[in-house]
Parts: structure tokens; sequence; C-alpha cells
């Protein structure tokens, strides 16, 4: 035997051998060791084999650019404070448009300069003469800018929301963008599609704003809103009979801090009420904007605010140095750990909506799986016999060859931990399909070899040889 062929033989053995050996966990899934079972996974299955969830999330980008002309307006106010300019007031304005007024033209352009160097971003807009001498000055994000926060605003949402589902512990998602600001997911195997659903939806928007103590809540129901507050409602739950409730409360406006400075959120046990709780740390930049916080509003209520909702609004009882914080409010366990994961993995920078949710059952799947099984299994025997009957011992080395190319396919699935679905079954049995056609190439080029007269060690030479370009062609 030449050192070709001998080193062909060790090649294809230790190939079948890793096969064997990847291919074990998937077909035995006990008593195996650990490490073999750790190191080859069995093969993944798709959302329509295993049954899952298919979800299609909208991201309200134009509230992505709303939300980012809040936190500029807030920046505005300050640097004009702090630039001494006399100026009326800053607001918000229809059209992602920024309002400020002031007294007299010299304000209006010392406003003009530090808006270009401070807010380069924003074009300024020909200034309106208002009533008392007033200056009325605008400003709005250009198409370019609003573009590309709308864009980022999709990719930051992707990202978050892969965060989640990594949190979630689902094995094989897929996450991919669809069109300018859809995203989808696809889920397979989960167990509870509707938490996964309130999971993936929640914006998660942090913030912790300070409590009018001196406002009246009833009379803020009936629509008696101090100005610069706003009317919140506070959850709460009854330790007894589980009801929850909420209760008005008057914060003002102004947001004192968000989750953005936060690092880690985890849920721990209180001791007293053996309730769970959320336990946030703030990054270097928060902790010091928390001490400052609390230090400066000693003996007031901070609310601590998750998309609208006040959780808890607990009294500064002394200055919070630690850069650590709490959100209690009689979680449920499941409650406690979905939020602490949407906190870890980050708040969504525009609300997202469920534009369509599809829900693949378990047994549809397995249905799937044994219907493409046996359409797989009766073409293979079909081929097989067919094989043998025209080609006899030709037909059978075929499909010894036939057998090892789906061994090795199912092999690659398990290395390169791919994904396997219903379209791609039907790709494996296309496959062996074209291996067949293959075989059929070369036994009928060595069978017109024979004709020919040559002997059939030539014959088998020529007929793989002259045989291999009608192969790549047909391939």
């Amino acid at each position: 035997m030449s050192k070709s062929i001998k080193f062909r033989a060790l090649a294809i053995l230790f190939c079948l051998a890793l096969a064997f050996v990847s291919l074990t966990p998937t077909f035995v899934r006990e008593g195996l060791p650990s490490w073999w079972a750790k190191t080859f996974t069995p093969i993944h299955l798709g959302l329509d084999l295993q049954g899952g969830m298919n979800l299609v999330l909208g991201v309200e980008v134009d509230k992505a650019v709303d939300s980012r002309l809040d936190g500029i307006v807030d920046s505005i106010d300050s640097t004009l404070r702090d630039k001494k300019v006399i100026f009326k007031k800053v607001d918000r304005a229809p059209g992602h448009k920024v309002d400020i007024t002031v007294y007299d033209q010299t304000a209006a352009t010392q406003v003009d300069s530090i808006m270009s160097d401070n807010f380069p971003n924003l074009e300024a807009l020909p200034p309106t003469s208002l009533e008392g001498g007033l200056i009325l000055k605008q400003y709005q994000f250009s198409a370019k800018q609003v573009a590309h926060i709308k864009d980022f605003a999709v990719k930051q949402a992707l990202e978050t929301l892969r965060n989640r589902v990594d949190q979630f512990g689902v094995t094989e998602p897929t996450l991919v963008r669809q069109g300018k600001t859809d995203i989808m997911i696809q889920l397979p195997g989960i167990k509870n599609p509707q938490r996964a659903v309130t999971l993936l939806g929640q914006t998660a928007r942090l913030e912790f704003k300070m409590v009018d103590e001196d406002a009246n809540p009833e009379d803020a129901v009936q629509g008696k809103l101090p100005p610069g507050t706003q009317l919140l409602y506070e959850r709460r739950v009854n330790p007894s009979s589980g009801v929850t409730s909420h209760v008005p409360i008057v914060v003002y406006n102004k947001t004192v801090m968000t989750g953005d400075l936060i690092s880690d959120a985890q849920v721990r046990i209180d001791s007293r009420y053996n309730e769970p709780y959320v336990a946030i740390d703030f990054n270097s930049v928060g902790a010091k904007r928390f001490d400052q916080i609390t230090g400066a509003n000693v003996g007031k209520r901070m609310a601590i605010i998750l998309d609208g909702t006040v959780y808890s609004a607990p009294v500064i009882r002394e200055r919070i140095s630690g850069g650590s914080a709490q959100i209690s409010g009689s979680f449920t366990p499941q409650e406690a750990t979905d939020l602490a994961i949407v906190l870890r993995a980050g708040s969504l920078p525009a609300p997202v909506k469920v534009l369509e949710n599809t829900t693949v059952g378990p047994s549809l799947g397995r249905d799937s799986i044994h219907q493409g099984i046996v359409a797989v299994v009766l073409a293979g025997i079909f081929v097989v016999i067919a094989m043998i009957l025209y080609y006899k011992l030709a037909g059978v080395v075929a499909d010894i060859a036939l057998g090892v190319n789906f061994l090795f396919i199912l092999a690659i699935l398990v290395l390169f931990q791919a994904t396997l679905t219903l379209p791609g079954i039907a790709g494996i049995a296309l496959t062996l399909g074209m291996a067949v056609d293959a075989n059929v190439l070369i036994n009928e080029r060595i069978r017109e070899e024979l004709r020919l007269g040559k002997t059939p060690k030539a014959a088998l030479d020529a007929g793989y040889a002259k045989a291999f370009w009608t192969v790549m062609d047909s391939n």
C-alpha cells in the first residue's frame, strides 16, 4: 500500500473517530463523562423543530430623538447659567426643537455663540420677536443628525436586547435588524413566552426624582399641579393580601439622576421581611453624583422611578457615600430577577412595541422532526437499494461513502455549533442526492471505459479522473 493511500486511510479514520465522538452526546444523553458532554454539545435545533417564539419589535425612534432633546434642554439650561447669560426659560418645542426665550438682542447674540460652541449638532432657526421685547431663539436637529440618532437608537436597542436575552438563558437565540426600525428575535425552546415579551419590551428607564412634599396629591389628581412638577403613581403591594395598589405622588420634573450610571444590579433578600429587593451599584461617576444628591437633600424623599412608575420613595436619612442603593416594592422573586436583568443590560434608548408575536409549540416541532427524519430515511433506503441493485459492488462502495458523508455533515453541525432547522434537513437530503448523482456519473464513466476494453484498474482510474470536472460542473 502506497504512502498516499495510507495517509488517506488514516485521515478518514481520524475524521470518523472525531465524528463519532462529537455526535455521541446528541444521541446518548446520560452516562457520559462531564468533560465529554461539555466539550461536544448536542445538535442545536432551530425554532421550527423544538418550538419557541418569533418576535418582531418596532423601535419608536421618534421618542429616541425626544429623549435626546430632553437631556440637551437640561444641559443648555445649566450651560447658560454657568455663562451668566440672562434668559427667561428653556423649553422643548414640537418638531424636535428647543426654544430659548431671552430679554434682549445682547442675550440672543450670547446664546447663539454659546450654542454654536457647545451644541454644534443643533441648527439655529430665524429668531422671533415676542410681546414685551422678548426674543424667541429656536434650535433644531439637522435632518442628518435626526437620521443618525434614529439609526443609533435601533443599533443600541439591538445590543441591549441581546444582553437581556443572554441573561435570560435562551440557547441559540437569533436577533437581527429588519428594515430601518424593526428587530426580529427568535427564541427557540422558550418555556414562558409571556415573560420573554415583558422582559424584552420593558424600556427600563430608571430615574431618580425628588418628591414635592408641599404638593397635595389629591389636588394633583384633579389637575392642579404646582409648576415644574408631575403626577406619578407609587406601586404598593399589601403583604397580607398581595393586592397591588397605586398611590398618587407628586415629584419634580427634573431628573436628578438616571440609571445610565449603574454598574451592577443583583437580587437580595431583606432579612427583616424575607422579601426580595434589587440592590444597585453605581459606577464612579454615579457614586459621586449620588453622594452629592443625598448630601444636599437630607430629610427629603427621593422617588425611584422605573418606566414612569414609582417603586419606592424613601426618606434620605443621611448622605450616602457608598455608591449603592436599593429598589424595593414587594417583588416576587421572578419580578426582582427580571428587574435586575434589565437594569444590568441597560435601558432601551426608546420604547419598543410588539409588531409580531408568533409562538411555535413543541408538538409541532416534534412532528416536523419526525416527518423530516422519515423522509430522509425512506429516501436513503430507496437510494441504497437502487445503487446496490444497479451497480452491485460499486453501488455498495457508493452507499458506504454516502453514509460517511451524512455522518460528517452531522458532525460539522456539532463542531461549528450550527443550528439544525427544517430547511436544513431538506438541505441535507439535497446534499446526499447530489452525492448520489456524483457516484452515478463516476460509475457510468467506469462502465464506458470497460466497454472500450480497458482493464478494471485503468477503467477505475479513468472513471474518477474524467468524471471529476463533470461532477464539479453539476454541483
